[in-house]
C-alpha cells in the first residue's frame, strides 16, 4: 500500500511555551496532515535530554521529555495558572529553541504542577505498571540532581555501584524528588498517548525513532551494567563509533557503550524485548537507527581521543530480529541502512523483511552509479529527500558541486526550475518512485534554507533547535501536498 507522510520532530511545532510539546498546535498539525492527505507522521526520539541536548543521547530509553508536557493542559487541569506560565522565561525566538531558558524555567514550572496534584487510580495504575524502569529512572534523575548533574561514575562509590543500603537512604532523602519525577512521567505519557489516539483516528501512524544504543549517562546503564561491555568498575572496556572516512578523518566517537551480546543471547534478548514492546506501545512504526551495528559493530578503546584505533565485531544478527518476530509479531519497522553496507548487513536487513532507507541526497553522486537513485529502488523502502541529519534541500544544492548538480539537472530533467520550484522537483521524484512510503520533512515542502537544518552530526552547540512558526504551515501548503498526493496514489482517504 503506498502512502506518505511528514517528518516533524516535536520540538520543533510551534507554542507558546519555547519548545515544541503535545499542545493544541501539535493537534493543529495533525489535522493539517490529514488535510495534505498524509498517512504518517514521522518524530524524532522522545526521550529527556542532556548534554547537548540531543534526542539520540537521552537519560532513559524509557522516559519521555518532561519538555514535551503541555502546561496548557495542566492549567485547564487545575494544576498551573497561565500567569504563572507566562511569568516564565522560555525564550523569545519563536523560530529557535533556547535550551538553556527552557532547563532553567520548565522544572520550576512542573514543580508547581506537581505540588498541586493529586494523585489517583490512573496515577497508580501507571507507577505500578511502568515500575520496571521507573524507579530507577526516577531515583536516578533524584540522585543526578543532588550531586550536581555529574555523571552517575563521578557519583561516590556506594552509589556508582548501587549498594542496597546506599540506595534505601536516598530512596528516602530524597522521596519528594523521586516522585517529582513519577508525575513528570505521568503527565508526558497520558498526554502522549491522547495525541497519538488522535492521529490515529485522523488515519495517521506515528513513526517513532530509537537509538541503538542507550547513553553512559543514563539510567538504564547505571541501573543495569551487566548488559553492557564494562569492566569490574563499571567502566566501559570499548565505545561506539564509526571509522575514519571521507566525511572524518579521525572517524566518529559516539562514546555510547556497547552491549555484551553474549550476556543478551543468553537472556534470549529478555530486555530487546522489552524495549521494543514498550517502542510498539508507544508508536506505530519503529525507526531503528544505526541498523548495521546489529550485523557488526565498531569497537573503539575506551579512553581513546579519536575513532581511529577502532575495529569491528560481530553482532547478534538476524538472530535478534527472528527472536523479536517470534515472541512480539511481525511489528513494523524501518532499518537505518545508509551508509556503506557489507553483503551481510544486505543480507540481515533483506531476511529480516524491514523496509530500508533512501535518501535522494546520496543518489546524485556523478562519479559513480548510485542505489540511492530512484529506478533503482524496490519497493520495500522508504524514500526522504533528507533526514534530520542532512541540510534541507535547498542548503544542500547551494552547496553541491557544480558536476553533481549539472548531474541532477540531467537526471530529472529540470534545467529551467526556479529557486522556489527546486525542492517540489526533489519532492516530486521521492513520491512519484516506486518506494512503498515516502516521507518528507517538512522544511522541503516550505522551501526552506540551511538556516532549518535540524542536526549537524559530531558537532555541538547549535542543533535540535529549529521550530515552525505559528501559520507557517497551513491550509494553502496543505492543498498543494494533498494534489502531489493523490497525484502519485498515496493518498489518506
Amino acid at each position: 500500500m503506498r502512502s506518505s507522510g511528514i517528518l516533524l520532530p516535536v520540538a520543533s511545532l510551534p507554542s507558546r511555551y519555547g519548545i515544541g510539546c503535545f499542545s493544541k498546535e501539535a493537534y493543529e498539525f495533525v489535522d493539517l496532515l490529514k488535510e495534505a492527505g498524509q498517512s504518517n507522521w514521522q518524530i524524532l526520539p522522545l526521550g529527556p535530554t542532556g548534554y547537548g541536548d540531543s534526542p539520540y543521547q537521552s537519560f532513559s530509553t524509557y522516559a519521555g521529555n518532561p519538555y514535551f508536557i503541555d502546561l496548557e493542559a495542566l492549567t485547564q487541569e487545575g494544576l498551573l495558572t497561565e500567569e504563572e506560565c507566562n511569568a516564565c522565561d522560555f525564550g523569545s525566538n519563536p523560530a529557535y529553541v533556547d535550551y538553556e531558558k527552557i532547563y532553567l524555567s520548565r522544572f520550576e514550572i512542573l514543580k508547581k504542577a506537581f505540588h498541586r496534584f493529586v494523585p489517583n487510580a490512573e496515577f497508580d495504575e501507571f507507577v505500578q505498571k511502568n515500575s520496571y524502569w521507573l524507579e530507577d529512572y526516577s531515583l536516578y534523575m533524584a540522585i543526578k540532581n543532588q550531586q550536581g548533574g555529574i555523571s552517575w561514575s563521578e557519583w561516590p562509590e556506594e552509589l556508582k555501584n548501587r549498594e542496597e543500603w546506599a540506595l534505601n537512604e536516598k530512596r528516602a532523602e530524597l522521596s519528594e524528588e523521586i516522585a517529582f519525577y513519577r508525575f513528570q512521567q505521568f503527565m508526558f505519557q497520558k498526554q502522549w498517548r491522547a495525541l497519538k489516539s488522535y492521529a490515529n483516528e485522523k488515519g495517521i501512524r506515528i513513526i517513532g525513532d530509537i537509538p541503538i544504543y542507550v547513553a553512559f549517562d543514563s539510567a538504564d546503564t547505571w541501573a543495569n551494567p551487566i548488559l553492557f561491555q564494562f569492566d569490574e568498575e563499571n567502566k566501559p572496556k570499548a565505545v561506539a563509533g564509526c571509522p575514519p572516512d571521507a566525511f572524518a578523518a579521525t572517524g566518529q566517537l559516539w562514546g555510547n557503550p556497547l552491549y555484551d551480546w553474549d550476556y543478551h543471547r543468553s537472556t534470549g534478548y529478555a530486555w530487546w524485548l522489552q524495549r521494543l514492546s514498550y517502542c510498539f506501545n508507544l508508536y506505530d512504526v519503529v525507526r531503528i537507527d544505526h541498523f548495521r551495528g546489529f550485523d557488526e559493530y565498531y569497537s573503539i578503546p575506551y579512553g581513546d581521543k579519536t575513532a581511529e584505533r577502532g575495529h569491528w565485531e560481530k553482532g547478534p544478527g538476524i538472530e535478534l530480529f527472528n527472536t523479536v518476530k517470534e515472541k512480539i509479531g511481525n511489528v513494523d519497522v524501518i532499518a537505518e541502512d545508509l551508509g556503506y553496507l557489507t553483503p551481510s548487513v544486505i543480507e540481515m536487513v533483506k531476511e529480516s523483511g524491514y523496509s530500508g532507507m533512501k535518501v535522494l541526497q546520496f543518489a546524485f553522486d556523478s562519479r559513480e552509479e548510485s542505489d540511492y537513485l530512484p529506478h533503482n529502488y524496490d519497493r520495500n523502502c522508504v524514500v526522504y529527500t533528507g533526514t534530520h541529519d542532512n541540510d534541507t534541500i535547498l542548503g544542500w544544492y547551494d552547496v553541491m558541486s557544480e558536476q553533481d548538480r549539472e548531474f541532477s539537472k540531467e537526471y530529472m530533467g529540470n534545467a529551467k526550475s526556479t529557486k522556489e520550484e527546486l525542492p517540489w522537483d526533489f519532492i516530486r521524484m521521492a513520491m512519484e518512485s516506486v518506494a512503498d512510503l515516502a516521507v518528507i520533512p517538512i522544511q522541503d515542502y516550505l522551501g526552506l534554507g540551511g538556516e532549518a537544518r535540524i542536526n549537524f552530526p559530531s558537532t555541538l552547540g547549535n542543533n535540535w533547535k529549529w521550530r515552525l512558526v505559528p501559520g507557517q504551515f497551513n491550509s494553502e501548503i496543505a492543498g498543494k501536498i494533498r494534489r502531489l498526493t493523490k497525484i502519485t496514489a498515496r493518498l489518506n482517504g
